[in-house]
């Protein structure tokens, strides 16, 4: 672990849930590059977890990893106290790890929407409730960032449980804003389409990714880089940054990844 000299300030630390791998190991790396240590949370992605480690600490932080499954109250609990135990103290929350699977209310069931909320809206609640019981106690001042999703400023009723879990997602943030200040900030990122996901193609994706104002959607830089940003601005809480290329701005009746395939069917916009 990397100490402060006399005359330097001590590195923050950040925890990072979903960090192994995707946008969860873009995020690390660049709070890595920008002088933030990181624990680094995983549930089952071991090996992965061990190569963002490597690439964070040449970055130069210091990086512990820390193994939960998120839909476990008391593990997901425990994440602060090993995060201080490790690294000797945490200043910011990024809840970035998310299930993302399909329904629609055709096949609506309670135990999907319940898998949703606890692995989605459950853990983002109790880890923020642990920064604010530490920094409190130390005296200082903490940061959670969600990540959200464009599409609840887009409605559309593919998805459905995993959308519902992030507007219940939305919806404490503002509140936990409200309930954890003036220690804690609590802000939203909504990013756009970012990365291939699901059953999707790799052309599907280039088409989806172009299907906005500004003819591309955010990249795992972009993400990373409006992460940060929100971290470092003591201003802000209680607000959502859309960092999607205009996504948001764009009323879709499917999910952008179904208008992709059907443009992709029709031969439009694929040059």
């Amino acid at each position: 672990m990397q100490t402060a000299t006399t005359n330097q300030l001590p590195r923050r630390v950040v925890l990072v849930t979903g960090a192994a791998k995707r946008l969860g190991r873009a995020i690390a790396v660049e709070l890595a590059q920008h002088g933030f240590d990181l624990a680094l949370h995983f549930r089952h992605s071991e090996t992965d977890a061990r190569e963002t480690a490597a690439l964070c600490t040449q970055a130069g932080a210091a990086v512990c990893l820390l193994a939960a499954d998120l839909t476990d109250e008391a593990a997901t609990q425990a994440l602060v106290e090993r995060a201080v135990a490790n690294l000797g103290r945490l200043d910011a929350v990024v809840n970035n790890a998310s299930s993302f699977d399909h329904d629609d209310i055709a096949g609506f069931q309670y135990a999907h929407l319940a898998r949703q909320m606890a692995a989605n809206v459950a853990p983002a609640l109790v880890l923020a409730r642990e920064l604010h019981a530490h920094v409190r106690a130390r005296g200082g001042k903490g940061c959670v960032v969600n990540l959200l999703d464009q599409k609840l400023w887009n409605p559309n009723p593919d998805f459905l449980s995993y959308t519902l879990s992030k507007a219940a997602l939305e919806s404490a943030t503002g509140l936990l804003a409200r309930a954890l200040a003036p220690f804690v900030r609590v802000c939203g990122l909504a990013p756009g389409i970012t990365m291939v996901s699901g059953d999707m193609n790799g052309e599907e994706f280039l088409q989806a990714h172009r299907m906005t104002p500004l003819g591309r959607s955010s990249q795992p830089a972009d993400i990373a880089h409006s992460v940060r940003f929100l971290i470092d601005s003591p201003a802000i809480t209680g607000t959502t940054l859309m960092v999607d290329g205009g996504q948001h701005l764009q009323a879709q009746e499917r999910d952008v990844v179904v208008l992709a395939r059907q443009a992709l069917q029709q031969g439009v916009g694929s040059a």
